[in-house]
């Protein structure tokens, strides 16, 4: 049945244009139930096994509004709820409101054992309704939801008496949808009216969203959001700045957006509870900027915990910031939160606050308990709950429901218990959870996409059919050690005219992975493989990701290879892309390989191909850094882990070779080879990458500090940068120069993924790698963008005739870009946030004196790097915290000395802390002073601490009375020899630093080299592609015993 609308509409012009919308009905749309014999459906989704409930006594099946999937997904994913039908008229605007929530919906849908079913109301000859005149859509869609379960109530009514009655329930948190329904005889009750029912769960009922029933808090008066409409006409007139809040992670009443200011793109800093406004991390902010009076200088004050804060960070504590007209130049702008344009995230793991729990320990009764979210960021919410002795000393999963203007803190439900606190297993699923890793295990619906040979899938001469054939070739790979998911390998051999002929060679993933399948959908939502400590979460299934792809020895494989023609100084002839097969002649380790390159003994073909590869490597190398290429530092360490718990049980820096380098050289060309391929086939859709130029207001602080050494940095281009780091050197202080690259690193803009008509070709260069076009095509395997780009490359060489639209539209391309870098960025922090449990895990019980760099200041304290271990953590220059530094262990043999304290404070003219001693002598600490500090961790798990350990260092040297603590073998040893003087430039100090400014340690942006990275501490450099994790060392020295334990590999 074909319905149509016919209507006239105005043009811009002012002319009358007829419009004829068409609306196709029809009646063969079936109920998809069980064993109903009016439906000529051949696959049911319906069960005929009903729930019934002590609410409803019979079977039925479920109809939620949209409002409910909106505001109580929590429970409709809940095990016990299935058999739901969906209308079409709520799964389409589910679609429009929320992707998130309609994505999870999807997941639901396509799993068999819930029986969710879409049932096509819009296009339903019975169930189709106009809207009628004076009707909003809303009101429209609700008597089209009634329509439909209308329909189904009076179908189900007239099955056969040999079947199982069963109705149909609307739920509604709509009093007058709900009213409205009942009236026209139906069934509708509320979510919490249907959850009290399902006695069988009672923890439902504490999974409903939170009603918000509490009292005022007059103390925090927030002002009211601006409208949608006004929030959008004020970033159009430039009234209204819109930017991505970030919390500090030191201070929670400390945030900021990046934003032009007067067309400079600049860091907007928003200070206090009321200026914050209930604007909450990662949430898209409009931000109104404040005079120029009441701009800042940062830093601001450290609080770390909202339980230890006594004097209210509002808006009258910021004003001691504000400068006079004179420095206004100088100073930072300051805004306050006007409306929230998108709220980030909802979930959030946290622990119950010990004090907030009023009820015994025997009581069944809710009560208002707060949420301290692990994320510092996130501030406290109050949840209700029938359970808080029993969750007390639990992580947990809670959700944030609303955040009205008259409470200090937003209200949130519980969704699930995680685990005792503490348990390594429990604290990874938090970290996984808290940066967003999708970490479920492959349905079934995506493995049904892969091979049906399984493991015995082979390369025939169907699949060689269109590709070239390398099997003759001396291929090889070079990995971390144990590594299993293989992407690339290389080849050489010489070319009668004297050049070489190289290959990269890439796994062909895209063989296996077709577009607008479920395995597709899977991996770009995953975006990349994450890498942490003692486990990998995969992209891909394993019978891909470790084998049918994996390039492994002496075992045929498709790839897809770069081919280039080099001279002996490794310029570039010409290069090919081509569909190929390849057979690996050996597996190596960087140690391996390395051993061939250093062996000269060692002159079978393979080895002399890996030397003529180092040779070119080297030249590729340098010309790259002549060109203006970056290198930059991150500190790296691994974990070794005891074989059965895997727990660390030593850490050693990480140890680069040339063979590194090799790889990662090749690895680059690639990329960029590639990159400018793809781009002369697709100019508006190609998938690059990017590295903007550093931001000059976060340089300018570590050229201030600079200035004392006779040194500063210049960053015009890449190619002054890079010269100027190298230029410098303290010759007394090996380290000082990787010091200095690791603070670079710090301060520049991460490189992203983008769409090339998205942005200026001005734009497309990548900063850090001095290149003037980049992509990621050399690990399909663990990244989503190298299929993209794998598929962009087969279209370019004319290998693929026919492709999706996507790889033609820029707008869904960036799209999946924008996925792909908030992905990467997770991953990346998750990487690290594993490598701080493990930390902690590795320093529980003891004590450590370790040598340390400031590598930043704050007004009640510095943080301070110590090499030996690539950790980082807060020394607080108030007497309060370092007592508690001190106190930290229950082995803190430590102590504070009965001194009366010096006086430390902030000078913000030279960013540093002084303090002057009893005897007139002057101390400060600034940034690249080396300090010697005490590490220990503090574990309250159960205590008013909140479950959380923590990493404490306390200041041993300089020794400032008071504040500095010393071993008690040595209390009376002030020797002040090693204090750092103010304004004396040279340090002495009683431990020296190993020499570890080799350029092998260097991290280069954007580095393709896959080194053992599993263990890697820091995560920040500005593109690091060192994310392959693997194998780490199977033996250690025990740090207790001093013998040599057998460490397993993870």
């Amino acid at each position: 049945m074909l319905y149509s609308k016919t209507y006239l509409k105005r043009t811009k012009k002012g002319n009358a244009v007829k419009v004829v919308k068409e609306h196709y009905l029809r009646e063969d749309i079936w109920c998809y139930v069980e064993n109903c014999t009016f439906c000529e459906h051949t696959e049911p989704v319906l069960s005929e096994e009903a729930r019934c409930t002590e609410l409803l006594k019979f079977p039925h099946y479920i109809v939620p509004d949209t409002n409910v999937l909106l505001n109580q997904m929590d429970i409709i994913k809940h095990p016990a709820i299935h058999n739901v039908i969906i209308m079409q008229t709520v799964y389409e605007e589910l679609r429009h409101l929320n992707l998130s929530i309609y994505h999870q919906l999807r997941t639901l849908i396509n799993e068999s054992n819930r029986h969710f079913f879409v049932f096509s109301n819009e296009h339903h000859r019975l169930t189709y309704i106009e809207r009628l005149k004076g009707e909003s859509p809303n009101d429209r869609n609700d008597r089209a939801i009634r329509s439909a379960v209308g329909w189904y109530s009076s179908h189900l009514k007239r099955a056969p008496n040999g079947n199982k009655k069963i109705d149909v329930v609307l739920l509604t948190d709509d009093v007058a949808n709900k009213k409205k329904t009942i009236a026209e005889g139906l069934l509708a009750y509320s979510v919490k009216e249907y959850v009290k029912g399902m006695t069988d769960y009672p923890e439902l009922v504490e999974m409903l969203g939170n009603e918000g029933r509490f009292g005022k808090d007059r103390k925090v008066p927030f002002d009211d959001h601006l409208t949608a409409n006004k929030i959008e006409s004020g970033i159009k007139s430039g009234k209204l700045l819109q930017g991505t809040l970030n919390i500090s992670m030191h201070n929670y009443l400390e945030g900021s957006i990046q934003s032009f200011v007067d067309g400079v793109e600049t860091q907007i800093m928003i200070l206090g509870r009321s200026r914050l406004n209930r604007a909450i991390q990662g949430d898209i902010i409009a931000v109104e900027l404040l005079p120029k009076s009441e701009w800042t200088k940062s830093p601001t004050a450290v609080i770390l915990e909202e339980e230890e804060e006594t004097t209210e960070l509002n808006d009258e504590t910021m004003s001691q910031y504000s400068q006079s007209s004179e420095s206004v130049k100088k100073l930072q702008p300051t805004g306050k939160v006007v409306g929230i344009i998108k709220r980030n995230r909802k979930y959030h793991c946290g622990f119950i606050n010990p004090k907030s729990v009023k009820g015994p320990a025997t009581s069944n009764m809710a009560e208002n308990v707060s949420i301290s979210p692990l994320d510092r960021r996130i501030p406290k919410l109050t949840i209700r709950t029938r359970q808080a002795h029993k969750l007390m000393n639990q992580r947990t999963l809670i959700a944030i429901d609303s955040w009205p203007k008259h409470l200090k803190y937003p209200l949130g439900h519980f969704v699930r218990a995680l685990g005792p606190a503490g348990d390594k297993s429990t604290e990874t699923e938090v970290l996984l959870l808290e940066h967003d890793i999708p970490h479920q295990e492959f349905s079934p619906r995506v493995l049904n996409d892969l091979p049906e040979e399984g493991e015995n899938w082979k390369v025939t001469d169907e699949r060689l059919r269109g590709r070239m054939d390398l099997r003759h070739l001396n291929v090889c790979s070079i990995d971390p050690p144990g590594c299993t998911d293989i992407d690339d390998a290389l080849h050489v051999r010489s070319l009668p005219n004297g050049n070489y002929e190289v290959g990269v060679h890439i796994a062909d993933v895209t063989h296996f992975v077709k577009p607008n399948t479920p395995l597709n959908e899977e991996a770009e939502s995953r975006g990349t493989t994450v890498y942490l400590v003692d486990k990998r979460i995969d992209m891909l299934p394993e019978l891909l990701g470790t084998n049918l792809c994996s390039l492994r020895e002496k075992v045929d494989r498709l790839a897809f290879s770069c081919i280039w023609e080099l001279n002996s100084e490794a310029e570039i002839l010409n290069v090919k892309f081509v569909k190929s097969v390849i057979s690996s002649k050996a597996s190596l380790t960087y140690e391996e390989a390395q051993l061939r390159i250093d062996d000269k003994r060692t002159r079978d073909s393979l080895t002399k191909g890996i030397r003529i590869l180092n040779e070119l490597a080297k030249k590729l190398r340098q010309r790259r850094l002549e060109r203006g290429a970056l290198t930059l530092a991150s500190p790296e360490v691994k974990f070794n882990l005891e074989n059965d718990s895997q727990d660390p049980v030593d850490v050693e820096m990480k140890e680069l070779r040339e063979t590194n380098a090799l790889v990662e050289e090749f690895m680059l060309l690639a990329n960029i080879s590639v990159a400018k391929k793809i781009y002369s086939k697709f100019s508006q859709s190609a998938l690059l990458r990017r590295h903007p130029p550093p931001i000059i207001s976060k340089l300018e602080e570590l050229i201030k500090a600079l200035t004392p050494y006779g040194m500063t940095l210049t960053f015009d281009s890449s190619k002054s940068l890079s010269d100027s780091l190298e230029k410098a050197v303290l010759p007394e202080d090996p380290y000082f120069n990787k010091l200095l690259r690791i603070l670079t690193t710090r301060c520049m803009t991460s490189a992203v993924y983008f769409s090339a008509g998205y942005t200026t070709a001005q734009e497309y260069k990548h900063y850090g790698l001095a290149a003037d076009f980049y992509t990621h095509f050399t690990s399909p395997i663990r990244r989503y963008s190298d299929i993209i780009v794998h598929r962009m490359l087969a279209v370019a060489i004319d290998f693929d005739k026919s492709y999706s639209s996507e790889l033609m539209d820029m707008y869904k391309m960036q799209k999946i870009c924008d996925n792909l870098n908030y992905r990467h960025k997770m991953a990346q922090m998750a990487a690290s946030s594993s490598v701080e449990l493990h930390t902690f895990l590795y320093f529980k019980g003891k004590l450590e004196k370790e040598e340390a760099y400031v590598v930043k200041i704050l007004k009640n304290g510095f943080i301070v790097l110590v090499p030996r271990y690539g950790i980082e953590g807060i020394v607080y220059s108030s007497t309060k915290k370092s007592a508690a530094a001190a106190a930290a262990s229950s082995l803190s043999s430590p102590t504070l000395q009965n001194f009366p304290p010096a006086p430390i404070t902030y000078n913000v003219l030279t960013n540093c802390l002084e303090s002057t001693l009893e005897d007139g002598q002057k101390i400060s600490i600034k940034l690249f002073d080396r300090v010697i500090v005490q590490i220990s961790v503090e574990e309250d798990l159960v205590g008013e601490g909140g479950m959380r350990q923590k990493l404490k260092l306390g200041l041993i040297n300089p020794f400032i009375p008071g504040l500095s603590i010393v071993n008690p073998d040595a209390a009376a040893d002030k020797d002040t020899k090693s204090m750092m003087i103010i304004d004396n430039v040279s340090k002495n100090d009683t431990k020296s630093i190993k020499d570890t400014n080799d350029v092998n340690d260097m991290m280069v942006i954007d580095n393709d080299s896959k080194n053992d990275t599993k263990d890697t501490k820091d995560v920040i450099v500005i593109d690091n592609d060192n994310e392959k994790k693997h194998n780490i060392k199977k033996k250690s020295i025990s740090r207790k015993t001093g013998k040599r334990k057998k460490v397993g590999k993870s």
